[in-house]
């Protein structure tokens, strides 16, 4: 339910109302946030001066007192913590975490990410069934994710987090995100599928994904690891870190982390008489430093801190290519946009406190902040026309991009800053109630964010051989100065009854947001407000039939919201779903085989999706869909079974998939790729069938390993039309369809010391050439073949 406000004198009294009573909860929250805070505090140093007593007396009676965090005392407890993860972090936890769900849900560890060296998001989540992804820069940079049939633009519908923190730029004002985190540099990432999905948020209809980076070491650790290939590509991921006591003050941990990466790119820029063609690569760089605190307290605590930063530059562009084109030369690029750049930086700090208060109750509370800083210089427009329509028409305007005509071309300076921050604290009480065993988790969270945007665009004049002879620059702010901000305030409480073989999870949550939106341009000045209400919740459930059979199931009620530009002045409603799936789950230790199988099924009411080309500009509501289909996943080691001596693992994950609109969305933005849609219409970019499967050999020095990719071909518009022409009847290079394609990664290493290996692939080892995506402007390729080598080293 939602509210929206114009600016008129008439509701100056109602908005004073509005923020007195969300002062009211904020202040609520502060309070809690302080008693929390006082009540660990007190508690530490009563503890510290009670041990501090304790030890003196022991120590006058002459007796060795050792506490639970010295190592000699502690040294198999030490052996089974080296993955501790601190709780709030992981919202599975670990592969074997995942059976307990009562949804679907995978969890991949870091050989799933580093055994084909992948730095590519897109790749390494095709590993995991209900997932569907649009490519675009053939790098993973701008990820397009959708779980389960949501609309993927910038992953704006599915709720994005580094070790349990909304990382996405700014998830409820503008949740298009132009950010991801780098998939190199994490130990592990997770995505949470069906009913679990409410102690999360705010996007809840279609998944969450949580990407998980390196944890602090349990003992001292160093780790390089580097590599060179194709296209003069450097990568370097480093780490060093340590654990150890302070005395009777407890333990200490840190982490100081680096990754580099740099390469020119598989595209290459056409050549003119000033400008002698370009490289089209990136450079990301992102230093970390965590910091660990376990006091030596009767209750166990840990505190712990983390900073990091990223800095991207990167020659990107929107621009696609010719149908004709793209067959002789998929990896061209038009002259006219040799000016396309973005360039970022994203600050990502967290403090977060965990105590043990009693043995059935345990509290974490989390304060972070995030702010994202990104300029993406792009080429606009050619003589005034749209770039797609160019690509498509041909004509003089293509004529220009090309380098083949004199005319105008616009770049505009898509200039913005982000932020976020907030407050959470959530507890876990575990009690009994005769039979029945309960875990229940009961949290709040005060968040807001907000995203300003500053734009101009700068018109250049070309020469009919391709010379620049004139720029004339654009003011700033007269493109674009708009701010959108949101105050959101979120309850949730779940409960986990275990009967024995049966365990249901009942779960409800509810936030309520306040919006604010600003149109700071001349002659366009306005200010709205409003405010919304989303409540979500539902129920799963396991039952196990034996050690190995468990069944699992459950329906949900999910909620995503619009931004508030799109609620305030549009009026657009949030998105809902009901989500239903049953699944049944297989393990047998003896033969080293796993396996899940699930059927879902959800319905979506006021689809959100996007209105412009890149995914971004307002949300607009699309009506109702549906989705539904199976997911298979399966793990088998023949070599463990076998007892060959040597591993011989084999993986094969799998999603066939129906998606259907459910209503006309001829109302829509024609730069919608859901503009023109019918019912019965297919959603765009969901793929029939998706296919990853791999297998290995693993000796005690030495293991090769292949991992295949099959996506099939896919409807790139809602119009689901095989034609370049849009709704309108005007030539639009968006429209049509992407490729199928089968991919082949193979990798192998060999172990030179303990501690040392060498290691070396390929990727598209077919070279296959393929259309992944014709958004933002026309046909764009995945990456092409590439070769690596490197050496890894632990210390």
């Amino acid at each position: 339910m939602s509210r929206a406000y114009s600016n008129n004198q008439l509701e100056v009294q109602n908005r004073k109302d509005h923020y007195v009573f969300f002062s009211f909860l904020k202040a609520v929250l502060g309070i809690m946030l302080c008693v929390t805070i006082t009540f660990a505090t007190s508690n530490f140093l009563f503890m510290v001066k009670v041990d501090a007593e304790m030890m003196e007396t022991e120590e006058e009676k002459g007796e060795d007192v050792k506490f639970a965090s010295d190592g000699d005392a502690n040294t198999q407890e030490d052996e089974n913590r080296k993955e501790y993860r601190m709780p709030g972090m992981t919202i599975i936890g670990s592969a074997e975490g995942a059976r307990d769900l009562p949804g679907s849900g995978q969890y991949l560890g870091t050989d799933a990410i580093r055994q084909q060296s992948y730095a590519d998001i897109n790749r390494v989540l095709r590993q995991v069934p209900g997932v569907y992804l649009r490519e675009e820069d053939g790098f993973g940079l701008f990820p397009n994710i959708s779980v389960r049939g949501t609309d993927p633009g910038r992953s704006g519908r599915t709720t994005l987090m580094e070790d349990g923190v909304l990382t996405a730029p700014a998830p409820y004002s503008d949740p298009a995100a132009y950010y991801s985190p780098t998939i190199a540099r994490m130990s592990g990432i997770e995505v949470l599928k069906g009913s679990s999905q409410i102690l999360y948020g705010p996007h809840i209809t279609g998944g969450v994904v949580n990407y998980l980076s390196t944890p602090i070491p349990e003992s001292r650790r160093g780790y390089v690891r580097t590599m060179y290939g194709r296209q003069n590509e450097i990568r370097t991921h480093a780490y060093f870190g340590d654990t150890f006591d302070l005395a009777g003050w407890g333990r200490f941990g840190y982490l100081v982390e680096g990754y580099h990466r740099h390469t020119e790119g598989f595209k290459e820029i056409d050549a003119t008489p000033d400008f002698r063609g370009g490289d089209t690569g990136f450079t990301v760089a992102e230093p970390m430093v965590k910091l660990m605190w376990e006091p030596n307290t009767a209750a166990f605590q840990r505190i712990e801190g983390r900073f990091g930063y990223t800095t991207l530059d990167a020659d990107e562009t929107y621009l696609g290519l010719t149908e004709e084109d793209f067959k002789r030369n998929p990896f061209r690029r038009y002259q006219a946009s040799r000016f396309d750049n973005i360039d970022t930086e994203h600050y990502r700090t967290y403090l977060r406190h965990y105590i043990e208060l009693t043995d059935d109750l345990d509290l974490r509370s989390t304060l972070y902040y995030n702010k994202f800083d990104r300029n993406w210089y792009k080429l606009q427009d050619v003589n005034g026309i749209n770039l797609s329509r160019a690509l498509a028409e041909g004509g003089t305007a293509l004529d220009v991009l090309r380098g083949e005509a004199a005319g105008t071309f616009r770049v505009r300076a898509n200039n913005r800053t982000y932020y976020l921050w907030g407050a959470e604290s959530a507890a876990d009480y575990r009690f009994t109630t005769g039979a029945i065993d309960h875990t229940l988790t009961i949290g709040g969270r005060y968040h807001q964010d907000q995203v300003n945007r500053f734009q101009w665009q700068d018109t250049f004049t070309q020469a009919a051989n391709g010379t620049i002879t004139d720029r004339a620059a654009g003011i700033p702010g007269t493109q674009d100065n708009r701010k959108a901000k949101t105050d959101a305030f979120a309850f949730y409480l779940q409960d986990r009854l275990d009967f024995g073989q049966l365990a249901i999870t009942l779960g409800f949550r509810h936030e309520y947001l306040q919006q604010r939106f600003e149109d700071r341009r001349v002659g366009s000045e306005s200010t709205g407000f409003g405010d919304m209400h989303l409540v979500s919740g539902g129920g799963g459930f396991t039952y196990d039939f034996d050690d190995q059979w468990r069944m699992f199931g459950g329906v949900h009620r999910g909620v995503s919201p619009p931004a508030p530009q799109a609620s305030i002045q549009q009026r657009q409603k949030e998105e809902t779903s009901i989500g239903t799936e049953l699944g049944m789950r297989y393990t047998h230790a003896k033969t080293a085989f796993s396996g899940e199988v699930a059927g879902f099924f959800t319905h979506f009411n006021d689809l959100l999706v996007r209105e412009s080309i890149g995914a971004g500009g307002v949300d607009e509501n699309a009506g109702r869909a549906r989705i539904y289909g199976a997911e298979l996943s399966m793990q088998w080691d023949a070599g463990i079974a076998n007892d060959w001596g040597f591993r011989n693992p084999y993986t094969i994950t799998y999603t066939f998939t129906e998606s259907e609109i459910r209503s006309d969305t001829p109302s829509l933005d024609a730069e919608s790729i859901f503009a023109g849609g019918r019912k019965g219409s297919r959603i765009p970019y969901i793929p029939k069938h998706v296919l990853a499967a791999g297998t290995g050999l693993g000796f005690d020095r030495f293991s090769i390993n292949t991992m295949g990719i099959y996506v099939h071909k896919t409807f790139t518009t809602a119009s689901n039309t095989r034609e370049q022409i849009n709704i309108d009847g005007v030539p639009d290079a968006r429209y049509g369809m992407v490729d199928s394609h089968f991919l082949l990664d193979v990798s192998a290493d060999y172990r030179l010391t303990k501690n040392a290996k060498i290691f070396g692939g390929i990727q598209n080892a077919f070279d296959r050439e393929y259309i992944a995506s014709r958004h933002p402007h026309g046909p764009r390729p995945g990456a092409p073949f590439f070769a690596y080598t490197g050496l890894e080293v632990t210390f």
